[in-house]
């Protein structure tokens, strides 16, 4: 009877406590607080880029001069061979005196042979180019190459820039004369006033605005910090966005950084070198191509 009793009283005891802690449980349940809903931000609305009207399509169109895309290289040299001949022709017929007439034509020829000996294939030999004005606007192993020249004529002192791709001219790239910015007014916001003006309204960024039309782009951007100038680009969009893509799949791998140094960076990684150690940092001077002297 004791043993029964005993089991009795053990039943309703644990009987007991299950019941106290649903209670508890439920009482919890009631006291805790709503969780919070996390707001979904909202995506910014889409950037709203005026159409280029017709009549600036014209005026951005002037900056193709008489050139056309898919010249070739031979065209491009031809057709400035004819505008250098046509300046000089002018001052050759402005002067009777022969010797005058006799400089004026050397001089004819050197320019013309300068603007030859500027074309560069861009073959992976790193040159002056890859730090100017035009570094961003070209890569190398993918078919491009460029010629380039003064336009002094007109009162201008712009600097033109013709980029081919697989032979074809896809691009321009025109240096302007900074004269056309006030010289105490020399920043993006005059810039872009003197270019909306011209051509009216674009998609503005940081450092430029581009006029999109299915037959070119155009993008004036603003170098003024890196090398005091101001430019316009013309180019073929269909060729720009082919050229895009092999430049991404010809693009070399990104160098590893050497493991001791990350581990030095990265201040999660687990398993990080002793740095104090001296051989240690000079195992990675050595290596970089340092050392003790």
């Amino acid at each position: 009877m004791r043993r029964i009793s005993s089991l009795t009283g053990t039943l309703i005891l644990a009987a007991g406590l299950l019941t106290s802690s649903v209670a508890l449980a439920k009482d919890a349940a009631k006291k805790a607080p709503p969780a919070k809903q996390v707001k979904k931000e909202k995506a910014p609305p889409p950037k709203k880029v005026p159409p280029v009207s017709a009549e600036a399509k014209k005026k951005l169109a002037l900056n193709m001069q008489s050139y056309k895309f898919g010249m070739t290289k031979e065209e491009v040299i031809a057709n400035l061979s004819k505008s250098i001949n046509e300046q000089y022709e002018e001052k050759i017929k402005a002067t009777t005196d022969m010797m005058v007439q006799d400089r004026l034509r050397k001089e004819r020829k050197a320019e013309i042979t300068r603007v030859e000996k500027t074309y560069v294939a861009f073959e992976g030999k790193k040159g002056g180019w890859d730090v100017s004005i035009v570094e961003e606007e070209f890569a190398h192993n993918t078919g491009e190459s460029m010629i380039e020249k003064w336009e002094k004529e007109d009162g201008k002192n712009n600097r033109r820039f013709f980029f081919f791709h697989e032979g074809k001219l896809y691009k321009m790239f025109i240096q302007l004369d900074v004269s056309i910015l006030p010289e105490d007014k020399r920043n993006f916001e005059t810039f872009k006033g003197v270019m909306t003006a011209s051509y009216g309204a674009g998609d503005v960024e940081a450092d430029r605005i581009t006029w999109r039309t299915p037959e070119f782009e155009v993008r004036a951007i603003d170098k003024l910090k890196a090398y005091g100038a101001v430019a316009l680009v013309i180019e073929d969009p269909r060729v720009k966005k082919e050229l895009v893509a092999i430049r991404e799949s010809k693009a070399p791998p990104k160098a590893e950084t050497n493991p001791v140094i990350k581990a030095i960076v990265d201040k999660d990684h687990t398993d990080k070198p002793d740095v104090k150690n001296n051989t240690a940092v000079d195992a990675v001077i050595q290596q970089n191509g340092g050392g003790k002297k």
